[in-house]
């Protein structure tokens, strides 16, 4: 057994990773600061979900009940802490001899990084930084950290390739994405830090975060309201299914582990695009609801296309995504009606 701390782990990404690491007979030492980003019941659910505990009918409202209720839950270990806080990091670690990180933890979207730049830099790049300072200081060699499809830009040559140029990111998310990126490059060399950066393309599935775009239009779909589409439609995403995103993960730290002198920028996604007005096609016929769409002008920051190229992921990581697009929203589909009793 080994012990792996997942920072962001009560979010979307983390908390499925965290439930598939305990499976594999793991320690999992969950860090999130419990931000009101999205609504907190969405994260309660998630830690319960984690761990196999209540459903969301019965999870209590607070941070401070759950932290109570999941106490004595054999491997998993949950900290509220804000990745802003050096002396609470250093704190957690020097109660676990933890094996690897895996740094989910940021403040995530590309629109609300314009509106607040500050913060995302505060917590996506001082954060990670605070990250990667824990782990020199406690020898931890190895980590996971997730780095985004943002990064690419508006890159016009597809599909992305990890050994693009990334200099011209379009929004604060963006750039703090790459910035992380660099600082885990600086980590590597100084400190040795052996590190694999994975570049997420638009993960959904059961749990994903309501402002994301299948949560929205799905839940609008069942509840009879408006869709805002930006732009014409024609907005492509790699849109990526959390199954095959954990397990991209779980190979992506199996072979930080076993390799040395490690630093790798790696693409996750399904390498499929689909247009915005494929993707509510593909909801109404899912949900058995008809779509009514307002159009409005596609913000900036927002890229046109996202393409992954998974050459390395496959020849690295042996990862090949095994969920389409219409199998994915179909589970997706089936969670939201039972989640929200549609």
């Amino acid at each position: 057994m080994k012990t792996y701390c997942i920072t962001g782990g009560a979010g979307f990404i983390g908390s499925h990773l965290a439930r598939f690491l305990m499976k594999e007979g793991h320690q999992v030492i969950v860090i999130d600061n419990f931000c009101d980003y999205y609504p907190l019941a969405y994260k309660i659910d998630n830690v319960f979900r984690s761990v196999s505990a209540e459903s969301r009918q019965s999870s209590p409202k607070t941070v401070k009940r759950v932290m109570k209720d999941i106490k004595g839950i054999p491997h998993y270990h949950l900290y509220a802490a804000d990745i802003r806080d050096m002396k609470a990091l250093l704190g957690i670690f020097d109660f676990h001899d933890v094996d690897a990180v895996i740094h989910l933890a940021a403040m995530a979207g590309v629109r609300p990084s314009i509106r607040d730049p500050f913060l995302y830099e505060e917590v996506n790049i001082k954060g990670t930084l605070n990250v990667l300072e824990t782990c020199r200081l406690k020898n931890i060699k190895k980590n996971v950290i997730a780095s985004s499809s943002s990064v690419y830009g508006n890159t016009r040559t597809l599909p992305f390739r990890e050994d693009m140029p990334v200099d011209h990111p379009i929004s604060p998310y963006a750039a703090t994405k790459k910035a992380t990126e660099l600082m885990a490059s600086v980590y590597h060399h100084l400190y040795g830090l052996d590190t694999v950066l994975l570049r997420f393309f638009t993960v959904y599935g059961p749990g994903q975060r309501p402002d994301l775009a299948i949560h929205k239009f799905t839940k609008a779909l069942f509840e009879g309201r408006e869709i805002t589409l930006f732009g014409d439609g024609t907005m492509k995403r790699d849109y990526t299914y959390i199954d095959d995103i954990i397990h991209g993960t779980a190979e992506a730290l199996n072979y930080v582990e076993k390799k040395e002198k490690v630093y790798e920028i790696i693409n996750l996604g399904e390498s499929r695009t689909v247009s915005l007005e494929e993707l509510i096609s593909l909801l109404q016929e899912k949900t058995g609801k008809k779509a009514r769409i307002r159009y409005e002008s596609q913000p900036p920051g927002d890229v046109d296309t996202t393409y992954a190229d998974l050459e390395k992921a496959r020849r690295l990581l042996n990862y090949s995504p095994q969920v389409a697009i219409e199998e994915g929203l179909s589970h997706f589909v089936s969670w939201c009606k039972e989640y929200y009793h549609f």
